[in-house]
């Protein structure tokens, strides 16, 4: 800038020296004037010149003097007005100032470029964050729908450990009258068992018109038309599977609370009875039984250690018995609402749910509702139209029910295992008895021998 403004000042005198230099130069190479003859007539008193022509030395110094005029008048143009006046006054600068005026436009526009892509990238994070949180939206935005399984589920490990605890009880107390423990419904022998179920069926399940009409004198009395509604419902119970367990989805069996027995309860046990053990044993005195190691083991003893086997077998196969009435032992109510829901969307009418599902829905009808019902309902599928998240999650409820009803099939292979186990030991036993005769014969003779 500051050699700028000094050839600003100093450029006017600097412009005056060169021309006063250039014109003392010309003046000095300057042409001379043309040589000029004058002629004159004497007769008749007139003059007239005549323009001597140019010798060559002169013609071509007036072409010298004419070109190098020319020369200096464009030197002198280009130099003053050229590259001092124009192009230092108006075009340097012009292209200065465009030159600058191109370099701030060329930066902002890179400027702007990098604007552009700061907002190409602000916008495609900003894409990006939508598009991932739209999709944890669809993801992990559970419906309505899925969260029912884990509702109806509520109460179905407490019912399944209660109905495990009745069976074990079923179980005790039939091994209990089998030997007459103490506390017992057979402890005082096998009469007093017997006069018991008597006066419980005459009570409780008699109906005079069986036995063609022949219980008149046993059950006095109980007809069709003297009998309340409840009492006709329990007859013939003792003996009638399908109406005491296997048709109802619950019946009001729980072995835990301590309280009287209930006449479901009574009626099951009943059954088992009738089914596995309709006679009790003799029990054997004491002294019958005392051991004496000097003596081998006496017939009485013997035939109670067979009975006790034979106890062993019944309770497996009475098992079976014990497990089906604690799937149908009364549960716990947690998710009885929830059911109740699902079978008035059925049809059933409100006043029949309880009959239906029992006042504490069983293991059993808990898991019927899980696995078959539920399934009958429309709007299970119309629930179907979710997002796929949601519809792989209700298929993985449903293949852990289905893992629970496949575990319930499997104890009761188990049980079918157990039951066959005993009929095979049932029917070797004659063939091991021989064998054991032949041996015990064999050594009898060679002791003889």
């Amino acid at each position: 800038m500051g050699k700028l403004l000094k050839s600003k000042i100093f450029r006017p005198v600097l412009r005056t020296m060169f021309i006063m230099t250039l014109m003392t130069s010309f003046m000095t190479v300057a042409p001379a004037k043309r040589a000029e003859a004058v002629i004159c007539c004497k007769g008749c008193g007139t003059c007239y010149s005549s323009i001597i022509a140019p010798s060559v030395a002169g013609w071509l110094y007036d072409w010298l003097a004419i070109n190098l005029y020319i020369f200096i008048r464009l030197a002198i143009h280009r130099i003053i007005w050229f590259d001092w006046e124009y192009w230092q006054l108006h075009l340097l600068p012009m292209l200065m100032m465009a030159g600058e005026q191109l370099a701030a436009v060329g930066t902002q526009q890179v400027t702007i470029i990098g604007q552009f892509l700061d907002a190409t990238e602000q916008l495609q994070t900003q894409r990006l964050l939508q598009e991932l949180k739209a999709k944890a939206h669809k993801e992990y935005h559970p419906s309505i729908g899925m969260c029912e399984f884990g509702t109806r589920v509520k109460s179905l490990a407490a019912s399944e450990r209660k109905g495990e605890i009745d069976e074990l009880v079923l179980s005790e107390r039939s091994v209990d009258r089998m030997f007459g423990n103490t506390g017992g419904v057979a402890a005082k022998g096998i009469s007093k068992d017997a006069e018991n179920r008597i006066e419980q069926f005459r009570k409780k399940f008699c109906y005079t018109l069986d036995n063609g009409n022949g219980l008149d004198l046993m059950c006095p009395g109980r007809t069709a038309t003297s009998l309340l509604p409840a009492d006709i419902n329990r007859i013939n119970k003792d003996v009638d599977y399908g109406r005491t367990i296997q048709d109802p989805l619950t019946v009001d069996v729980d072995l835990s609370n301590g309280i009287a027995f209930t006449p479901d309860e009574e009626d099951i046990f009943a059954l088992q009875a009738n089914l596995y053990s309709p006679s009790v044993f003799i029990r054997p005195g004491p002294q019958d039984l005392q051991n004496d190691p000097r003596k081998s083991i006496q017939g009485i003893q013997q035939a109670y250690l067979d009975a006790r086997a034979y106890v062993a077998k019944n309770s497996v196969a009475e098992d079976s018995f014990n497990a089906l009435v604690a799937l149908k032992a009364a549960g716990t109510d947690g998710s009885k609402q929830f059911f109740k829901a699902y079978l008035k969307e059925l049809g059933v009418p409100s006043d029949e749910l309880d009959r239906y599902l029992g006042q504490n829905p069983s293991y059993d009808a808990q898991m019927k509702l899980l696995t078959k019902t539920i399934y009958q309902r429309s709007k299970f599928y119309t629930n179907l139209m979710d997002t796929p998240e949601n519809v792989r999650r209700k298929a993985v409820a449903m293949q852990a029910i289905g893992l629970m009803q496949k575990f319930d099939l499997f104890k009761s292979y188990l049980r079918t295992e157990a039951s066959l186990s005993v009929i095979l030991e049932l029917s070797i036993e004659k063939l091991q008895g021989e064998i054991e005769d032949a041996i015990g014969s064999a050594i009898d003779v060679d002791q003889a021998n």
